[in-house]
């Protein structure tokens, strides 16, 4: 420690980091998944995924469409694109999601929910970044 650090009664990070035997970077969090899966989506894809023998998962993406400007993407993911680097895979409740790179911007913290009423049985999104959705549900803004 220099004269003027003495003398303020301040150390510099590594003088600090020395005495407490720790690093003076600060330690990385693990990151969440960018989807969340319920267990309801979980069961849909299987199913959907027992009937296409080439795909092992399925892709999620966003796109500019829609009357309020972006639109959920829904694709089969091959065991190709599981093991690519490009997609972020998400696994819960035994089946595998891939995200798009470009997706996960908007799509972060999202809860994935499979529904069925008397009236229709969709996919839906549970989207904490979405600022407003049309009136059909088609589309979302952020």
């Amino acid at each position: 420690m220099n004269l003027t650090s003495r003398l303020l009664g301040v150390a510099s990070k590594a003088s600090v980091g020395a005495l407490r035997g720790l690093s003076s970077r600060p330690a990385r969090r693990a990151l969440k998944a960018p989807i969340e899966l319920t267990e309801g989506a979980a069961e849909r894809i299987k199913t959907l995924l027992s009937g296409n023998d080439d795909a092992v998962a399925v892709k999620i993406g966003v796109k500019k469409r829609g009357c309020n400007g972006y639109s959920y993407t829904m694709n089969y993911g091959t065991e190709e694109d599981k093991h690519s680097k490009k997609f972020e895979v998400v696994s819960g409740f035994g089946v595998d999601v891939l995200v798009e790179p470009s997706a996960v911007f908007f799509i972060v913290g999202t809860i994935m929910d499979w529904e069925e009423t008397e009236l229709s049985a969709e996919f839906t999104f549970v989207n904490p970044n979405s600022k407003g959705e049309c009136g059909c549900g088609e589309s979302f803004n952020v």
